[in-house]
């Protein structure tokens, strides 16, 4: 189905106008209403299990008329689990304690006046994703108990699922007596709402991106509205020459191979020189194993001969999919100029048992997350403790790394005073 533009900005326009009226109600409720919204439609996720699920087959029937990778599909497909999964995390988001409770800093001026510097919601968000459908789910409670609307514009191969997931959100904010409005999704896949919400300069405050490079490079070229961006997530684990061999082949293996469509998914191996001859047929022996495929540069291939050999572009793809990028470098600085070359800023881990060498790779790399001997796939909201995520932020404004609640909010200022008049 084909829209105009014009329908699609005058649904917009009305949509974004209710969302400015809920989000000034949920910025006035007691938290203890918004929990309770976000328990009663954790509860409704839980009781329409089977419809979601039955709605994701049909997205899921057309995907695979329409052919796509092993990859994307898992990233679309819904299960009761990963339905539960969801709705255990709008339990935490629940849970978590009021990000709008919050005074982030307070000082006195010598003339007496006290300026507190307090936490304030964002307003109304508009929320572009691709192909992940419990994303929805995620960004409506994370939103919502920051005391946000949310206009959300899933991709069109999740439309039923999405639909699902809204019919159950909308229950919740009912049985908790909050606006219907305070979550929105459009009535149609047609792009058009995609370049109404990128041009809703007044309407929306905030537009958050999530999904391939083709998608965000589109919010920010034709965005009219702030952005909080998440480029794509090319991320590198580097096995340093005092890595420990047993750990450097488990997280290695889990960092590629655990979930291969997720943004943390390491995507480049970076194998000291050192330790390569020894380890290196090692770990292409697990990751072979598992499924894996390689493209290897020739430094690689001259220790493990049959890997496939790497085109100029392949350090620069982001696979999302088992195949690993492989380069053997000369060290840290090395490691970390590679990365600062062909990286997108998202995450990076050093395998070592050398602090001295982990501390170079820390405050060496400019990526959002800079892990040590951990697998990249750690960076996630729910596994830093912020509840369920928005996205990773790799922009350089507002925002890095995983967006949990405290990254939804914005700030304000109190100034108290008792009758002072600027002389």
């Amino acid at each position: 189905m084909h829209i105009d533009t014009d329908h699609a900005a005058t649904w917009l326009r009305a949509a974004a106008t209710a969302a400015r009226g809920a989000s000034a109600v949920l910025a006035r409720v007691p938290a203890e209403q918004r929990n309770a919204g976000l328990r009663a439609a954790a509860a409704e996720l839980r009781a329409r299990s089977q419809a979601i699920v039955a709605a994701n087959a049909e997205d899921l029937v057309a995907f695979d008329a329409g052919g796509g990778t092993k990859a994307f599909r898992d990233r679309l497909a819904l299960t009761p689990a990963r339905v539960e999964a969801m709705a255990h995390g709008l339990d935490d988001i629940a849970a978590l304690p009021d990000p709008l409770a919050r005074t982030l800093a307070e000082w006195t001026r010598p003339n007496g006046l006290t300026i507190r510097r307090v936490a304030q919601p964002i307003g109304v968000i508009g929320m572009i994703y691709e192909s992940r459908p419990n994303v929805g789910a995620d960004a409506a409670g994370l939103c919502l108990k920051a005391g946000s609307a949310v206009i959300l514009r899933g991709g069109s191969d999740s439309f039923h699922s999405a639909r699902a997931i809204h019919a159950a959100l909308i229950e919740g904010l009912r049985a908790a007596g909050l606006p219907e409005a305070a979550v929105q999704v459009p009535p149609e896949t047609d792009r058009a709402y995609v370049a109404a919400i990128l041009g809703a300069a007044g309407l929306i405050d905030l537009i958050i991106p999530r999904g391939g490079k083709s998608l965000v490079e589109r919010v920010q070229r034709e965005a009219r509205v702030p952005v909080l961006a998440h480029a794509e997530g090319l991320c590198h684990t580097y096995v340093h020459e005092k890595a420990d061999p047993a750990m450097a082949r488990a997280i290695v293996a889990n960092a590629k191979m655990r979930r291969t469509g997720i943004c943390g998914s390491t995507e480049t191996l970076l194998i000291d020189a050192a330790v390569a001859p020894a380890l290196l047929p090692l770990l292409v022996a697990d990751l072979r194993a598992l499924g894996c495929d390689f493209r290897a540069d020739a430094r690689a291939r001259a220790i493990v001969a049959d890997l496939p050999a790497a085109s100029d572009g392949d350090f620069d793809t982001e696979w999302l999919d088992s195949i690993l990028s492989v380069a053997v470098v000369d060290g840290v600085a090395d490691a970390v100029a590679h990365i600062l070359r062909h990286g997108s800023e998202h995450t990076e881990a050093i395998i070592t048992e050398d602090a001295e060498a982990a501390a170079r790779f820390l405050n060496g790399v400019d990526s959002a997350v800079a892990m040590w001997n951990a697998s990249t796939q750690f960076c996630d909201g729910g596994e830093f403790g912020f509840g369920a995520e928005i996205g990773i932020a790799t922009g350089r404004v507002h925002a890095r790394g995983p967006v949990g609640l405290e990254q939804l909010t914005t700030f304000r200022y109190h100034v108290l005073g008792n009758g002072q008049i600027r002389p």
